[in-house]
């Protein structure tokens, strides 16, 4: 099982708080950030990136649930 990972290039403010945190999963290039791989194993790294995005523009899913950032 794996969870897709999307970083939301309009929403995103390129603050680097995702590719500080988890360099093997996220990448600052220019004003945005992105994910090195869209599809990735669960994890609190991942979730711990999405909930600390100032500007909440990472997405995690499972599926067609949503599991972060959490609320």
């Amino acid at each position: 099982m794996t969870w897709s990972v999307e970083v939301d290039e309009h929403t995103c403010i390129g603050s680097g708080m995702c590719a500080a945190l988890a360099p093997e999963l996220f990448t600052l290039d220019a004003a945005t950030a992105s994910v090195v791989s869209s599809s990735v194993e669960p994890g609190e790294l991942v979730l711990d990136a999405a909930d600390s995005c100032p500007a909440s523009a990472i997405v995690v899913t499972d599926g067609s649930e949503v599991v972060g950032p959490r609320p």
